[in-house]
């Protein structure tokens, strides 16, 4: 029988990613950690469904990439129907956009996650996110780039 690290490397190794077992063993809540795995699986194969059954009907959600392509908003969009859009636009103009995760975090409230963004044609970004869960829900992320 496989351990449940191995299976967590192994989805992580099967979308790009690298595996940091040392972020893995300090992580106190496995719900956490999979909703982090789900999170770059359904963003990674450009699922919407399966990314936004993962937040609250009220999310937050900020990005300074949101506040450029959007300046309206300030860099923060609320609720499902604006994340949908959001993210269905950045699928459709970026067809080739992947998370490669590098490390993740958590306590019994956030996820700590960094991943480098490559799109086909532009310079690899290394990225930080923090999502915020209550009762199994993200009810806030925050992107952190230079």
């Amino acid at each position: 029988m496989k351990s449940y690290y191995t299976e967590i490397r192994q989805k992580i190794f099967q979308k790009g990613g690298y595996f940091c077992s040392h972020y893995f063993k300090n992580m106190q809540n496995k719900g956490l950690e999979a909703i982090a795995i789900e999170w770059f699986e359904g963003f990674n194969t450009k699922n919407l469904e399966q990314l936004l059954a993962l937040y609250d009907e009220h999310a937050e959600h900020f990005s300074p990439k949101l506040k450029i392509r959007q300046p309206e908003t300030h860099g923060m969009v609320r609720g499902k129907a604006a994340l949908r859009a959001w993210w269905g636009d950045a699928f459709d103009r970026l067809p080739t956009l992947q998370y490669i995760p590098t490390s993740y975090t958590a306590n019994n409230e956030r996820v700590f996650m960094e991943y480098i963004r490559r799109v086909a044609g532009e310079p690899d970004m290394l990225i930080a996110e923090v999502l915020e869960i209550k009762d199994g829900k993200i009810v806030a992320s925050r992107v952190y780039h230079g």
